[in-house]
C-alpha cells in the first residue's frame, strides 16, 4: 500500500531535492562535534570503561531522528502531489451500419486468408477508429437479419464482427437487396442526423425464391430515408480466384460468381456514397480509411489535470520527529553540565 502510495507521486518541485546534500555535511559537523566534546584522563587501565548500557548505545537516537526531521521538510519543500490527467470526449456522432456478405463465395481465398476473415479484420479497425460513433452490424446471404443493433458498445460489436462465418446460419444465396433495406430500417430508427451505410460485397445479386426486396426497391427505400451508402466490391482479379469449395455437379461456384459492380455503384450514386472494389487486404483498408475521413464525426477533447496535494503528511511527519527528539534529549538523553 505504501509503495503504490509513492509509486502514483509526483513532484512540483524536484529541484528542493538538492538541499538533501546539506545532510552528509550535518553528520560530519555532529560528528565533529561530539569528538570535541569527549573529556580527557590519564588512567592506568581502560577495563572500568568499557561496559556499556543501552543509553550509551543509543546516544546518537535523537541526531537521527533530527535528520529524519529535515529529510521530510525538504520533501514537503519539494510539493509531492498525486496527479490524476482525464480526459472528456464530447461530439456529434455518426450512425453507421455495416452491411456485410456473408454467403460462401466469402470463404473464398483469393484475398487471403479468406475474404471473410480479411473483412472482418479491417471491420474491427475501422469500428475502433470511431469513438464517438454509433454502430451496428447487418449480415445478409440468401436472406438478411441484424447481427448487432446500432451501439455505442465498442466490445459487444466487435464480438459480433469476429464470431461471423460464411455460410453458417443463413441459406446460401446473395439478396443485396435485402441486406441494404435490413440496414436502411435499423437507421431509420434511430435518432442520428448523419447515417451512413457501408455495404460489402463479394457478388451479385443471387436471391433463392423467398426474396421480398429486390436491390432497386432497397436503393429507392435508402433514397428517401436520407441514408449515404458506400459500397464495396471484394474480390481479386478472375484470374487470380482460388477456389475454397467444392463444385458439386447442377451448383454454382462460389467463388465464380463476379460483381455487379453497375449495381453497386447505382447504389453508391444515388445516395450521396462512393463505389470502391477491393482486391486485396491493402485496398480493403485503404477503402475504409478513406471512407472514415469522407465521413468524420465532430470531436471535442478536453484533458483535465487534477492534483491531490500530499505534502501536509511530510509536515506532519517532521513535526512528530523534532517532538520525539526534543523529549528524549530533555528526558532519557539528559545532558548536566
Amino acid at each position: 500500500m505504501l509503495y503504490e502510495w509513492i509509486k502514483n507521486m509526483d513532484f512540483a518541485y524536484p529541484y528542493a531535492f538538492a538541499l538533501f546534500a546539506l545532510l552528509p555535511v550535518l553528520i560530519w559537523w555532529y560528528v565533529k562535534k561530539h569528538d570535541k566534546q569527549k573529556a580527557t584522563i590519564n588512567v592506568s587501565t581502560s577495563r572500568a570503561f568499557t561496559a556499556s548500557s543501552w543509553k550509551n548505545r543509543f546516544r546518537h537516537f535523537p541526531f537521527i531522528l533530527r535528520l529524519l526531521a529535515l529529510a521530510c521538510l525538504i520533501l514537503a519543500l519539494a510539493r509531492p502531489q498525486k496527479r490524476n490527467d482525464e480526459q472528456q470526449t464530447q461530439g456529434e456522432g455518426i450512425d453507421i451500419v455495416l452491411c456485410m456478405d456473408v454467403s460462401g463465395s466469402m470463404g473464398s481465398r483469393d484475398i487471403l486468408p479468406s475474404r471473410m476473415e480479411v473483412a472482418k479484420e479491417v471491420a474491427e479497425a475501422f469500428v475502433r477508429s470511431r469513438p464517438i460513433d454509433r454502430i451496428g452490424l447487418v449480415v445478409f446471404a440468401g436472406e438478411s437479419f441484424t447481427q448487432c443493433p446500432i451501439t455505442t458498445d465498442r466490445n459487444t460489436l466487435i464480438t459480433q464482427i469476429q464470431i461471423l462465418e460464411s455460410r453458417r446460419y443463413l441459406i446460401d444465396g446473395t439478396v443485396i437487396g435485402e441486406g441494404l433495406a435490413t440496414a436502411v430500417d435499423r437507421l431509420s430508427k434511430s435518432g442520428g442526423k448523419s447515417k451512413v451505410i457501408i455495404l460489402l460485397t463479394d457478388g451479385k445479386e443471387d436471391p433463392p425464391e423467398t426474396r421480398l426486396i429486390d436491390p432497386l426497391t432497397a436503393l429507392e427505400i435508402a433514397k428517401s430515408k436520407q441514408v449515404k451508402v458506400y459500397t464495396i466490391g471484394m474480390s481479386a482479379a478472375p484470374s487470380t480466384i482460388v477456389e475454397n469449395s467444392v463444385t458439386t455437379k447442377g451448383k454454382k461456384n462460389p467463388a465464380g460468381d463476379f460483381l455487379d459492380e453497375a449495381l453497386l455503384g447505382k447504389i453508391a450514386n444515388e445516395t450521396g456514397g462512393k463505389y470502391f472494389r477491393a482486391r486485396d487486404k491493402d485496398g480493403l483498408k485503404s477503402i475504409y480509411n478513406q471512407i472514415d475521413k469522407l465521413e468524420k464525426s465532430k470531436v471535442e477533447i478536453s484533458s483535465f489535470k487534477r492534483f491531490e496535494e500530499r505534502f501536509l503528511w511530510f509536515i506532519l511527519a517532521a513535526l512528530f520527529f523534532l517532538f520525539v527528539e526534543t523529549v528524549l534529549r530533555f528526558t532519557v538523553f539528559r545532558k548536566f553540565p
